[in-house]
């Protein structure tokens, strides 16, 4: 099976070519599909010369920063690979962990595989109060699709690529880990979840997320399951056609 690899970036100059590098290292057949979401540290001058040196197969650009979920959709939507995952460029989450991902869609047992920080892989101690608004993230999201997952907001998600795109997803900012969440359970789709190993970074060496988009996350998590649009139930074998490739 190919792997679209999609990598929203925005002002990851210091760490998105030691990630590009990872992920060229990863022994799955793949499509890498960066988008950088309005960048003015360097980065968005940096990437060009990577997809020359073949890092890169698919380099999109927002003229603007518009937020990781529209980053997502961007990549989403060019996305032509049998699955795809969800990699951020900060070095928070591994590559190598992506072909253990693949196994349970690739043998058949599921249409979605999460990667868990809380299922027992080795991780970077951090801080205590993230850990519990993940957590009571993802119990809020748990009561709303019935499903039983312990990381809701892991942002290492992989998906067949036929099911991802028949998703009504439109959120722009951190809330599309919620939405994509939601959509799956209304879809009925199959979830499984893995431990993944975990690198969280301080606010100092560039983390993004703060407690503001937490308060987001639960108006999310609430809009997404209970207000529309909602995802139909999903049968396999439904597909639609990647667009060009552009400056968006």
């Amino acid at each position: 099976m190919t792997v679209s690899i999609v990598i929203p970036v925005y002002n990851e100059v210091y760490t998105v070519e030691r990630l590009l590098r990872r992920v060229a290292a990863v022994a799955v057949s793949r499509e890498v599909i960066v988008v950088d979401d309005g960048s003015t540290d360097g980065t968005r001058e940096l990437l060009p010369g990577l997809r020359d040196e073949g890092l890169i197969d698919r380099l999109l650009m927002h003229e603007r920063n518009r937020g990781k979920g529209a980053a997502l959709r961007t990549g989403f939507d060019r996305a032509t690979g049998d699955v795809t995952v969800v990699q951020d460029a900060d070095l928070e989450y591994d590559p190598e962990e992506i072909p253990r991902l693949l196994e349970p869609i690739a043998d058949g047992r599921a249409d979605a595989v999460y990667g868990s920080r809380f299922l027992g892989g080795p991780r970077r101690v951090q801080f205590f109060w993230h850990t519990v608004g993940n957590r009571f993230l993802t119990l809020l999201s748990n009561v709303l699709t019935d499903l039983n997952l312990t990381d809701m907001e892991t942002c290492q998600k992989m998906v067949r690529t036929d099911l991802l795109r028949s998703l009504p997803l439109t959120v722009d900012r951190f809330g599309i880990e919620p939405e994509i969440t939601a959509r799956l359970a209304q879809a009925r789709a199959r979830v499984y979840e893995l431990p993944v190993s975990y690198d969280g970074r301080t606010y100092a060496e560039g983390k993004k997320i703060g407690w503001k988009d937490g308060i987001a996350a639960i108006w999310f998590i609430v809009r997404c399951n209970l207000l529309g649009p909602r995802a139909r139930r999903w049968e396999p074998g439904e597909s639609s056609r990647p667009t060009e490739d552009s400056t968006v």
